[in-house]
């Protein structure tokens, strides 16, 4: 983003801050514009990232044909409708089909999609369609739980609703590999 962009987006957040009746020249808000502006483009970081070229870089040939699950994966994104955080757990896996990923690169491609301004279920499809067409594997799934602030702060105002979204693509939409998946993401193996 160039300066006069980044110029731009702090003046426009200056306009909200007014347009709320605040005084964007009292100690506190001063500095506030900036700030939400840097915020912002952090928050939305993976447009200018590419979740295939990541995988790419670190992909390894490998026989292994068992599934291997990275879980309870961090995601913070941003609601596209109402620009309100939402935030969860995703568990991803795949069946290898000849290669294998470094494991860091899975939690990475979900920053990719999630640090965009999103919803859910694009955010799970997402997700799963760039690990299946990067690595072709015997299949592939994604689960993620999350609350949404759009539902909890404002509308219905429910505090202990999540919402889980999936998709599966291969050997996952057979119901006995979806269902060994699910069983495994649910119970703690470390204990």
């Amino acid at each position: 983003m160039s300066k006069k962009d980044k110029l731009s987006l702090v003046n426009e957040y200056n306009l909200i801050l007014t347009g709320l009746g605040e005084d964007t020249t009292r100690d506190g808000l001063i500095k506030t514009p900036e700030r939400a502006s840097k915020a912002m483009h952090f928050l939305t970081k993976g447009y200018q990232m590419d979740a295939e070229e990541i995988l790419k870089s670190a992909l390894f040939e490998e026989s292994y044909n068992e599934m291997v699950i990275v879980k309870d994966i961090e995601v913070y994104s941003l609601c596209e409708h109402h620009l309100l955080p939402f935030f969860g757990k995703a568990h991803v896996a795949y069946i290898p089909n000849g290669k294998i990923v470094g494991l860091s690169k899975i939690p990475r491609v979900v920053d990719v999609f999630a640090r965009r301004l999103q919803v859910q279920e694009r955010l799970t499809r997402q997700i799963l369609e760039v690990i299946d067409k990067t690595l072709n594997p015997l299949g592939a799934a994604v689960v993620i739980e999350a609350r949404h602030m759009c539902m909890m702060m404002r509308g219905v105002q429910k505090q202990n609703s999540s919402t889980v979204s999936s998709a599966f693509t291969g050997e996952f939409e057979k119901m006995e590999t979806r269902q060994e998946f699910l069983n495994l993401i649910s119970h703690n193996l470390g204990s």
